[in-house]
């Protein structure tokens, strides 16, 4: 898109890219706790997006909607950095609840429902399910898991929620890890695998996938949670 005076038009480029700068929010979103706002990643995304226009060359032999949004991501992981938005209590929380899914699938030899998780942790079933929505789903595989690491301190943040499909060694994770993982998903009860294909295939947001179930969108944002928690349970031996 160019003015009359053969110049890129940024008001134009800036509108047309807009929806993807709002689909990157609402992804990064689902594995964020809800003291994050959407509407700020958005606004940050859209300075990414500025940023971007302002850098891009043609000639660079990369397409604009990939060098944008990298930069989108970069402009939001940067925020999120330096507002430190996931804390150590909430990490230890994941861990106990992929602990606690562990040890009842070897017991019961099925995916435990919502109660007996909470039975196990000790709590009720509203706490866990409130528990499910501060800690939100997060990445599948960590490099923590493959190198036996254990690091509250190190780059928690790009392994959860960066672009990390340039990277060798998750593309060798990948190759490696489909099968398992195909059956794993297959293992989960009905509605989670209906959520977890609506979200990774079908490339829908929580709110969309709410509106699908007809239930909230905080209650997709728990069951999300807690699929990404059984598949890690159920990965970590691969």
């Amino acid at each position: 898109m160019y003015t009359a005076k053969g110049q890129l038009d940024r008001n134009a480029l800036i509108k047309q890219y807009q929806p993807l700068v709002r689909r990157l929010a609402h992804h990064m979103m689902a594995k964020l706790p809800p003291s994050v706002e959407v509407d700020d990643l958005i606004q940050v995304g859209l300075i990414g997006l500025t940023d971007a226009l302002s850098r891009y060359e043609a000639t660079q032999g990369v397409q604009f909607e990939t060098f944008a949004t990298q930069r989108i991501r970069g402009a939001m992981l940067d925020e999120l950095r330096e507002n430190d938005w996931m804390s150590r209590g909430s990490r230890k929380s994941q861990k106990e609840i992929e602990s606690a899914l562990r040890k009842l699938e070897h017991k019961l030899g099925r995916s435990p429902a919502e109660s007996e998780i909470a039975a196990e942790l000790g709590m009720s079933l509203v706490d866990y399910q409130s528990l499910l929505g501060k800690v939100r789903g997060t990445q599948l595989v960590y490099l923590e898991d493959m190198s036996g690491r254990s690091d509250d301190d190190d780059t928690y943040l790009d392994r959860h929620v960066a672009d990390q499909t340039a990277d060798p060694l998750n593309m060798l994770r990948d190759h490696r890890l489909r099968e398992a993982l195909v059956v794993a998903i297959k293992s989960l009860p009905e509605r989670e695998q209906h959520i977890m294909s609506m979200y990774y295939e079908q490339d829908m947001n929580l709110k969309e996938i709410a509106a699908v179930l007809d239930v909230t969108e905080s209650r997709i944002c728990q069951l999300h949670s807690q699929s990404i928690a059984r598949l890690r349970a159920k990965m970590r031996s691969h």
